[in-house]
């Protein structure tokens, strides 16, 4: 997405006051739609098994005060409600509100968070799942995330390295080299919007630079294949993102075979690296 800085946006405004509807417009992945619910659906199923596990382990409880940026369909902040009640909250924002709803311990609001300020020293956890790389001036929100949290406060980032994710078995030569063309393509339309599909192996250095500590880094890689919820995110943007993908010189005959390459029960390629990055603030907030 295209957004300008942070900077202009009168810091008087509350957090929670909605972005004007032409930034939402700019966004890679627009919600509201039927494309939207169906990228949610696959992400939830793809990598929930990674996420949840993880705040788990931390001890997400009643009481806790959460936030969510780029909640997307709300699968993680739905969960952390079921889990700070009673007594807690949670907060799910993104750039597109309309496919996350309310509910027990849980609001909802739109959020640009490249622009919108954040309470300071407010959340017990934040996180970000496949967010900033999405972003630009993502240092600058990583620290704006920090701030928002309570001294001792989590933050978890959540992303995705796209730079690993071969074909592994195709049915010919021409079919491995259509996929790595859309996965060139795919990278090239993020990159294009501001975005850098590669960032996840950043995400340590740039938290710890925010001046997080128990830095705590997690990978994934799985195998792609017919019936994987990361490959079905995959044929998912060839439809969420066809005109992106036909500007970096892909066909609409290029996306049926691809389409149909990945339905192939025999395909089989290496999913992107998962990073799943803990930190924290230091218990005493730095002057």
């Amino acid at each position: 997405m295209s957004q300008p800085s942070p900077e202009t946006v009168p810091q008087s405004s509350p957090p929670w006051e909605p972005s004007h509807a032409r930034e939402a417009a700019r966004a890679v992945f627009a919600n509201g739609t039927a494309n939207s619910r169906d990228q949610h659906r696959c992400l939830a199923a793809a990598y929930d098994p990674v996420t949840l596990p993880r705040l788990a382990a931390v001890g997400v409880g009643p009481g806790w005060r959460c936030l969510e940026v780029g909640a997307g369909g709300g699968s993680i902040s739905r969960w952390l409600a079921d889990r700070v009640a009673p007594g807690g909250s949670v907060l799910a924002t993104d750039l597109d509100a309309r496919d996350l709803t309310p509910g027990p311990c849980l609001e909802v609001a739109a959020l640009d968070v490249t622009r919108d300020p954040l309470p300071e020293g407010a959340y017990d956890l934040v996180v970000a799942r496949l967010v900033l790389q999405h972003v630009p001036f993502r240092d600058t929100v990583l620290h704006k995330l920090v701030r928002a949290l309570k001294p001792g406060g989590l933050l978890q980032v959540d992303e995705i390295d796209a730079s690993y994710e071969p074909p592994l078995l195709t049915p010919d030569t021409q079919a491995e080299a259509l996929y790595v063309r859309f996965l060139e393509a795919k990278a090239a339309a993020l990159r294009a919007a501001g975005g850098d599909p590669c960032w996840a192996r950043k995400a340590p250095a740039a938290m710890r630079a925010a001046g997080l500590t128990a830095l705590d880094v997690h990978l994934h890689i799985g195998v792609r294949h017919a019936q994987d919820p990361g490959l079905g995110l995959q044929l998912n943007h060839t439809r969420n993102l066809r005109d992106r993908l036909k500007e970096q010189g892909m066909t609409d005959d290029d996306l049926d075979r691809v389409r149909d390459l990945m339905r192939d029960p025999s395909f089989r390629a290496a999913s992107s690296v998962f990073y799943s990055v803990q930190g924290r603030r230091p218990a005493e907030a730095r002057p």
